[in-house]
C-alpha cells in the first residue's frame, strides 16, 4: 500500500472544478449582467474574462497577452455575428486562433465601447492590452489611473469580488462558487477532455 501511495503521483489540481452545468451558468449570468445598461466596466471586463476562457481554455497568463489586435469581431454582414481570437497559450506562447460564437463577440463588442471610455483620460498612446483596469488604483502612494493594463492579480481580485457577491445573493439556492477561477476554467477545459470544440487547442 505505501508503495502504491508512494508511486501514484501528486494531483496538480487538488480542488475539484465545477461542473460544466455551473459554469455554463456562470457565463450565462455574467453575459446577461454585462449587457444591461446599467451594468458596471468591471462586470462587463469579466464577461470577457469568462467567455474567453470559455472559447479558448486561456488562462489567466494567457488573457493578460492578448491585444486589442488579436480580436477580429467581424463586420456587420458576418456569418451570425461570427468572430476570431488569436491566443498565446502557454509558458512558449504557441499561437492559436479560435471561433468565437455571437453570445462572445456581443459582449466583446461591449467591452471595446466600455474600454474606449476608460483610454479617454489617459494620456500619452493607448495601451494595446485587451483587459485594463476600470478604477483609479494606489501604488505605493501614488494614484494611479483607470485604462492601463491590467495586472494577474487584479484578476484574481475581481473574480473573488464577484464570486463573494454571487454567493451571497444565491446562498441556499445553488452551491457557492470557489474563488478559484481555475476550478471553473477546468469545467469547460476537462469536459473537452484537453482538445475538444471548448478549448480548441488547450492551454499550457
Amino acid at each position: 500500500m505505501a508503495d502504491e501511495q508512494a508511486s501514484s503521483p501528486p494531483s496538480r489540481y487538488p480542488r475539484p472544478p465545477v461542473t460544466h452545468d455551473e459554469a455554463e451558468w456562470v457565463w450565462r449570468l455574467l453575459s446577461t449582467e454585462a449587457m444591461s445598461i446599467t451594468a458596471k466596466p468591471e462586470t462587463v471586463r469579466l464577461a470577457v474574462i469568462v467567455a474567453l476562457t470559455r472559447a479558448t481554455g486561456a488562462r489567466y497568463s494567457d488573457l493578460l497577452r492578448c491585444t486589442v489586435d488579436a480580436v477580429d469581431l467581424g463586420e456587420v454582414a458576418a456569418r451570425a455575428g461570427e468572430g476570431r481570437v488569436l491566443v498565446l497559450h502557454g509558458k512558449h506562447r504557441t499561437p492559436r486562433e479560435h471561433v468565437l460564437d455571437p453570445g462572445t463577440v456581443l459582449v466583446l463588442s461591449r467591452w471595446m465601447d466600455v474600454r474606449e471610455e476608460l483610454c479617454t483620460e489617459l494620456e500619452g498612446s493607448v495601451p494595446r492590452a485587451l483587459l485594463l483596469t476600470v478604477h483609479h488604483t494606489h501604488d505605493n502612494g501614488v494614484t494611479v489611473a483607470s485604462g492601463l493594463p491590467i495586472t494577474r492579480q487584479g484578476l484574481v481580485l475581481s473574480w473573488r469580488r464577484f464570486v463573494h457577491r454571487t454567493n451571497a445573493r444565491y446562498g441556499g439556492v445553488r452551491p457557492p462558487l470557489p474563488t478559484r477561477f481555475e476550478q471553473v476554467r477546468r469545467a469547460w477545459h476537462d469536459a473537452s477532455d484537453d482538445a475538444g470544440p471548448a478549448v480548441r487547442g488547450g492551454a499550457d
